[in-house]
Protein backbone atom coordinates (compact mmCIF):
# COMPACT_ATOMS: atom_id res chain seq x y z
CA UNK A 1 0.00 0.00 0.00
CA UNK A 2 2.77 2.39 0.89
CA UNK A 3 4.53 1.52 -2.34
CA UNK A 4 1.35 2.34 -4.30
CA UNK A 5 0.98 5.69 -2.55
CA UNK A 6 4.61 6.45 -3.16
CA UNK A 7 4.18 5.68 -6.86
CA UNK A 8 1.06 7.86 -7.10
CA UNK A 9 2.79 10.69 -5.33
CA UNK A 10 5.75 10.44 -7.69
CA UNK A 11 3.44 10.53 -10.71
CA UNK A 12 1.60 13.55 -9.29
CA UNK A 13 4.88 15.30 -8.66
CA UNK A 14 6.03 14.66 -12.24
CA UNK A 15 2.72 15.91 -13.65
CA UNK A 16 2.93 19.02 -11.51
CA UNK A 17 6.46 19.60 -12.73
CA UNK A 18 5.35 19.37 -16.35
CA UNK A 19 2.39 21.76 -16.06
CA UNK A 20 4.36 25.02 -16.07
CA UNK A 21 6.30 23.84 -19.10
CA UNK A 22 3.08 22.86 -20.86
CA UNK A 23 1.48 26.21 -20.07
CA UNK A 24 4.47 27.92 -21.64
CA UNK A 25 5.19 25.67 -24.61
CA UNK A 26 1.62 25.31 -25.89
CA UNK A 27 0.97 29.05 -26.44
CA UNK A 28 4.47 29.36 -27.88
CA UNK A 29 3.80 26.52 -30.33
CA UNK A 30 0.46 28.01 -31.35
CA UNK A 31 2.14 31.38 -31.81
CA UNK A 32 4.76 29.87 -34.11
CA UNK A 33 2.02 28.26 -36.19
CA UNK A 34 0.10 31.54 -36.47
CA UNK A 35 3.31 33.35 -37.44
CA UNK A 36 4.06 30.80 -40.15
CA UNK A 37 0.58 31.06 -41.65
CA UNK A 38 0.50 34.86 -41.54
CA UNK A 39 4.02 35.03 -42.99
CA UNK A 40 2.85 33.19 -46.11
CA UNK A 41 -0.04 35.62 -46.57
CA UNK A 42 2.23 38.62 -46.03
CA UNK A 43 4.80 37.28 -48.49
CA UNK A 44 2.11 36.65 -51.11
CA UNK A 45 0.67 40.11 -50.56
CA UNK A 46 4.09 41.74 -50.91
CA UNK A 47 4.74 39.95 -54.20
CA UNK A 48 1.36 41.02 -55.57
CA UNK A 49 1.87 44.59 -54.39
CA UNK A 50 5.36 44.78 -55.90
CA UNK A 51 4.19 43.52 -59.30
CA UNK A 52 1.10 45.72 -59.34
CA UNK A 53 2.87 48.88 -58.19
CA UNK A 54 5.83 48.31 -60.51
CA UNK A 55 3.61 47.69 -63.54
CA UNK A 56 1.01 50.36 -62.80
CA UNK A 57 2.83 53.14 -64.75
CA UNK A 58 2.76 50.96 -67.88
CA UNK A 59 -0.96 50.37 -67.43
CA UNK A 60 -1.50 54.10 -66.98
CA UNK A 61 0.61 54.86 -70.06
CA UNK A 62 -1.10 52.43 -72.44
CA UNK A 63 -4.47 51.99 -70.75
CA UNK A 64 -6.45 48.80 -70.50
CA UNK A 65 -5.58 48.08 -74.14
CA UNK A 66 -2.19 46.97 -72.85
CA UNK A 67 -3.81 43.62 -72.09
CA UNK A 68 -4.63 42.84 -75.74
CA UNK A 69 -2.28 45.06 -77.73
CA UNK A 70 0.03 43.04 -79.99
CA UNK A 71 2.72 45.70 -80.21
CA UNK A 72 6.04 45.11 -78.46
CA UNK A 73 8.65 47.55 -79.72
CA UNK A 74 11.42 48.59 -77.31
CA UNK A 75 12.76 51.12 -79.86
CA UNK A 76 9.57 53.19 -79.94
CA UNK A 77 8.67 52.17 -76.36
CA UNK A 78 5.30 50.80 -77.40
CA UNK A 79 4.39 47.74 -75.38
CA UNK A 80 1.44 45.40 -75.20
CA UNK A 81 0.78 42.03 -73.59
CA UNK A 82 -1.47 40.51 -76.25
CA UNK A 83 1.15 38.36 -77.99
CA UNK A 84 2.56 37.05 -74.71
CA UNK A 85 -0.82 36.28 -73.18
CA UNK A 86 -1.84 34.44 -76.33
CA UNK A 87 1.44 32.50 -76.46
CA UNK A 88 1.25 31.60 -72.78
CA UNK A 89 -2.27 30.21 -73.00
CA UNK A 90 -1.83 28.62 -76.44
CA UNK A 91 1.37 26.74 -75.57
CA UNK A 92 -0.01 25.63 -72.20
CA UNK A 93 -3.18 24.27 -73.81
CA UNK A 94 -1.06 22.37 -76.35
CA UNK A 95 0.92 20.86 -73.48
CA UNK A 96 -2.23 19.72 -71.68
CA UNK A 97 -3.73 18.27 -74.88
CA UNK A 98 -0.59 16.18 -75.41
CA UNK A 99 -0.05 15.22 -71.76
CA UNK A 100 -3.66 14.30 -70.95
CA UNK A 101 -4.01 11.09 -73.02
CA UNK A 102 -0.49 10.01 -72.05
CA UNK A 103 -1.29 10.50 -68.37
CA UNK A 104 -4.53 8.56 -68.72
CA UNK A 105 -2.73 5.68 -70.42
CA UNK A 106 0.14 5.53 -67.93
CA UNK A 107 -2.16 5.80 -64.91
CA UNK A 108 -4.47 3.09 -66.23
CA UNK A 109 -1.51 0.83 -67.01
CA UNK A 110 0.01 1.28 -63.55
CA UNK A 111 -3.25 0.70 -61.68
CA UNK A 112 -4.91 -2.02 -63.75
CA UNK A 113 -2.53 -3.72 -66.17
CA UNK A 114 1.10 -3.57 -65.03
CA UNK A 115 2.43 -6.59 -63.11
CA UNK A 116 3.76 -5.92 -59.63
CA UNK A 117 7.50 -6.17 -60.45
CA UNK A 118 7.09 -3.69 -63.32
CA UNK A 119 4.75 -1.23 -61.64
CA UNK A 120 7.25 0.25 -59.21
CA UNK A 121 10.13 0.87 -61.68
CA UNK A 122 7.80 2.61 -64.14
CA UNK A 123 6.26 4.68 -61.37
CA UNK A 124 9.69 5.75 -60.15
CA UNK A 125 10.79 6.60 -63.69
CA UNK A 126 7.73 8.83 -64.16
CA UNK A 127 8.45 10.57 -60.85
CA UNK A 128 12.08 11.14 -61.83
CA UNK A 129 10.91 13.18 -64.81
CA UNK A 130 9.70 15.78 -62.33
CA UNK A 131 13.20 16.03 -60.83
CA UNK A 132 14.92 17.04 -64.07
CA UNK A 133 15.68 20.80 -64.11
CA UNK A 134 13.73 22.78 -66.67
CA UNK A 135 16.91 24.12 -68.28
CA UNK A 136 17.91 20.52 -69.09
CA UNK A 137 14.56 20.02 -70.82
CA UNK A 138 15.20 23.22 -72.74
CA UNK A 139 18.67 22.20 -73.86
CA UNK A 140 17.45 18.73 -74.84
CA UNK A 141 14.57 20.28 -76.75
CA UNK A 142 16.85 22.74 -78.55
CA UNK A 143 19.52 20.25 -79.61
CA UNK A 144 17.36 17.16 -80.18
CA UNK A 145 13.64 17.90 -80.56
CA UNK A 146 13.88 21.09 -82.63
CA UNK A 147 15.98 19.46 -85.43
CA UNK A 148 13.73 16.39 -85.42
CA UNK A 149 10.62 18.54 -85.68
CA UNK A 150 12.10 20.59 -88.52
CA UNK A 151 13.25 17.56 -90.50
CA UNK A 152 10.70 14.81 -89.90
CA UNK A 153 7.52 16.12 -88.25
CA UNK A 154 6.61 19.56 -89.53
CA UNK A 155 7.23 19.07 -93.32
CA UNK A 156 4.80 16.13 -93.76
CA UNK A 157 2.19 17.79 -91.55
CA UNK A 158 2.45 21.00 -93.59
CA UNK A 159 2.12 19.06 -96.83
CA UNK A 160 -0.81 16.90 -95.70
CA UNK A 161 -2.83 19.20 -93.46
CA UNK A 162 -1.79 22.68 -94.54
CA UNK A 163 -4.08 22.83 -97.62
CA UNK A 164 -7.17 21.73 -95.67
CA UNK A 165 -9.81 24.37 -94.88
CA UNK A 166 -10.17 25.69 -91.32
CA UNK A 167 -7.69 23.39 -89.59
CA UNK A 168 -5.10 24.00 -92.29
CA UNK A 169 -4.24 27.31 -90.65
CA UNK A 170 -2.79 25.37 -87.73
CA UNK A 171 -0.27 23.61 -89.98
CA UNK A 172 1.04 26.37 -92.23
CA UNK A 173 4.34 28.16 -92.35
CA UNK A 174 7.98 27.17 -92.79
CA UNK A 175 9.28 24.13 -90.84
CA UNK A 176 11.56 26.01 -88.47
CA UNK A 177 11.50 23.39 -85.73
CA UNK A 178 11.14 25.90 -82.91
CA UNK A 179 7.62 27.13 -82.28
CA UNK A 180 4.43 26.68 -80.33
CA UNK A 181 4.06 22.94 -80.95
CA UNK A 182 7.63 22.21 -79.89
CA UNK A 183 7.22 24.29 -76.75
CA UNK A 184 3.95 22.53 -75.97
CA UNK A 185 5.58 19.14 -76.48
CA UNK A 186 8.42 19.92 -74.07
CA UNK A 187 6.01 21.27 -71.47
CA UNK A 188 3.80 18.21 -71.89
CA UNK A 189 6.71 16.00 -70.86
CA UNK A 190 7.37 18.29 -67.89
CA UNK A 191 3.81 18.26 -66.55
CA UNK A 192 3.28 14.57 -67.30
CA UNK A 193 4.55 13.36 -63.87
CA UNK A 194 2.27 15.74 -61.95
CA UNK A 195 -0.91 14.80 -63.80
CA UNK A 196 -0.06 11.10 -63.85
CA UNK A 197 0.63 10.98 -60.11
CA UNK A 198 -2.75 12.50 -59.29
CA UNK A 199 -4.51 10.23 -61.78
CA UNK A 200 -2.94 7.20 -60.13
CA UNK A 201 -4.08 8.36 -56.68
CA UNK A 202 -7.61 8.93 -57.95
CA UNK A 203 -7.83 5.55 -59.69
CA UNK A 204 -6.45 3.75 -56.63
CA UNK A 205 -9.10 5.41 -54.46
CA UNK A 206 -11.95 3.75 -56.39
CA UNK A 207 -13.57 1.22 -54.00
CA UNK A 208 -12.64 -2.32 -55.14
CA UNK A 209 -16.20 -3.45 -54.50
CA UNK A 210 -17.52 -1.18 -57.25
CA UNK A 211 -15.02 -2.50 -59.80
CA UNK A 212 -15.59 -6.09 -58.74
CA UNK A 213 -19.33 -5.61 -59.18
CA UNK A 214 -18.75 -4.34 -62.72
CA UNK A 215 -16.51 -7.31 -63.50
CA UNK A 216 -19.18 -9.58 -62.00
CA UNK A 217 -21.78 -8.50 -64.56
CA UNK A 218 -19.39 -9.17 -67.43
CA UNK A 219 -17.72 -5.77 -67.96
CA UNK A 220 -14.31 -5.76 -69.63
CA UNK A 221 -11.27 -3.99 -68.22
CA UNK A 222 -11.79 -1.08 -70.60
CA UNK A 223 -15.47 -0.81 -69.72
CA UNK A 224 -14.67 -0.76 -66.00
CA UNK A 225 -12.11 1.96 -66.60
CA UNK A 226 -14.43 4.06 -68.77
CA UNK A 227 -17.72 3.55 -66.91
CA UNK A 228 -16.56 3.11 -63.31
CA UNK A 229 -13.07 4.41 -62.52
CA UNK A 230 -13.08 7.58 -64.62
CA UNK A 231 -16.60 8.75 -63.64
CA UNK A 232 -15.81 8.09 -59.96
CA UNK A 233 -12.81 10.44 -60.00
CA UNK A 234 -13.77 12.73 -62.88
CA UNK A 235 -13.81 15.95 -60.89
CA UNK A 236 -10.51 15.26 -59.17
CA UNK A 237 -8.99 14.41 -62.55
CA UNK A 238 -10.15 17.72 -63.93
CA UNK A 239 -8.49 19.37 -60.95
CA UNK A 240 -5.27 17.49 -61.74
CA UNK A 241 -5.40 18.73 -65.33
CA UNK A 242 -5.90 22.28 -64.12
CA UNK A 243 -2.89 21.95 -61.81
CA UNK A 244 -0.85 20.73 -64.77
CA UNK A 245 -2.09 23.69 -66.78
CA UNK A 246 -1.03 26.05 -64.01
CA UNK A 247 2.41 24.43 -64.00
CA UNK A 248 2.74 24.90 -67.75
CA UNK A 249 1.65 28.55 -67.68
CA UNK A 250 4.65 29.63 -65.62
CA UNK A 251 7.36 27.57 -67.29
CA UNK A 252 10.29 29.77 -68.33
CA UNK A 253 13.65 28.26 -69.24
CA UNK A 254 12.52 25.24 -71.24
CA UNK A 255 10.08 27.34 -73.26
CA UNK A 256 12.65 30.06 -73.89
CA UNK A 257 14.91 27.55 -75.63
CA UNK A 258 12.34 26.13 -78.06
CA UNK A 259 9.49 28.59 -78.68
CA UNK A 260 11.38 30.88 -81.06
CA UNK A 261 10.93 34.10 -79.03
CA UNK A 262 9.14 36.08 -81.73
CA UNK A 263 6.79 38.85 -80.59
CA UNK A 264 4.12 38.18 -83.17
CA UNK A 265 0.85 36.27 -83.07
CA UNK A 266 0.00 33.40 -85.41
CA UNK A 267 -2.55 30.62 -85.46
CA UNK A 268 0.01 28.14 -86.79
CA UNK A 269 1.36 25.50 -84.43
CA UNK A 270 4.73 25.78 -86.16
CA UNK A 271 5.10 29.55 -85.91
CA UNK A 272 7.59 30.95 -83.40
CA UNK A 273 6.09 32.95 -80.57
CA UNK A 274 6.68 33.99 -77.01
CA UNK A 275 5.15 33.61 -73.60
CA UNK A 276 5.01 35.97 -70.67
CA UNK A 277 7.69 34.04 -68.80
CA UNK A 278 10.03 33.75 -71.80
CA UNK A 279 9.64 37.44 -72.63
CA UNK A 280 10.51 38.44 -69.07
CA UNK A 281 13.55 36.14 -69.11
CA UNK A 282 14.78 37.53 -72.44
CA UNK A 283 14.00 41.22 -71.97
CA UNK A 284 14.61 41.80 -68.27
CA UNK A 285 18.43 42.11 -68.43
CA UNK A 286 18.07 44.91 -71.01
CA UNK A 287 15.41 46.86 -69.10
CA UNK A 288 16.88 49.85 -67.33
CA UNK A 289 15.76 50.85 -63.83
CA UNK A 290 12.63 52.96 -63.96
CA UNK A 291 12.22 52.50 -67.70
CA UNK A 292 8.86 51.97 -69.35
CA UNK A 293 10.11 48.60 -70.58
CA UNK A 294 10.81 47.42 -67.04
CA UNK A 295 7.40 48.63 -65.92
CA UNK A 296 5.79 46.74 -68.80
CA UNK A 297 7.66 43.57 -67.84
CA UNK A 298 6.47 43.91 -64.25
CA UNK A 299 2.93 44.33 -65.52
CA UNK A 300 3.39 41.16 -67.56
CA UNK A 301 4.45 39.41 -64.38
CA UNK A 302 1.32 40.61 -62.63
CA UNK A 303 -0.85 39.37 -65.52
CA UNK A 304 0.83 35.96 -65.37
CA UNK A 305 0.24 35.84 -61.62
CA UNK A 306 -3.46 36.58 -62.12
CA UNK A 307 -3.82 33.94 -64.84
CA UNK A 308 -2.04 31.31 -62.73
CA UNK A 309 -4.06 32.23 -59.67
CA UNK A 310 -7.34 31.84 -61.55
CA UNK A 311 -6.33 28.43 -62.93
CA UNK A 312 -5.09 27.11 -59.58
CA UNK A 313 -8.14 28.47 -57.74
CA UNK A 314 -10.44 26.67 -60.17
CA UNK A 315 -8.50 23.43 -59.69
CA UNK A 316 -8.74 23.70 -55.91
CA UNK A 317 -12.47 24.34 -56.12
CA UNK A 318 -12.95 21.30 -58.34
CA UNK A 319 -10.91 19.05 -56.07
CA UNK A 320 -12.69 20.35 -52.97
CA UNK A 321 -16.12 19.80 -54.52
CA UNK A 322 -15.13 16.22 -55.29
CA UNK A 323 -13.98 15.62 -51.72
CA UNK A 324 -17.24 17.01 -50.34
CA UNK A 325 -19.22 14.90 -52.76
Amino acid sequence: MDATLTGNQAASAMAAARKPTGRLSDPLFVGVLWTSGIFVLILLGLIIAMLFEGGLPALQEFGISFLWSTTWNPVTEKFGAGVMVFGTIFSAVIAVVIALPLSFGIAFFLTEIAPGPLRRPIGVAIQLLAAIPSIIYGMWGFFVIVPLMAAYVQPPLIELLGPLPVIGALFQGPPLGAGMLTAGLIMAIMILPFITAMFVEVLESVPPMIKESAYGVGATTYEVYRNVSVPYGRTAMVGAVMLGLGRALGETMAVTFVIGNATRMSASLFAPGSTIASTIANEFPEAGPGSLKLQSLLELGFILFVISFIVLALSRLLVRSKLKG
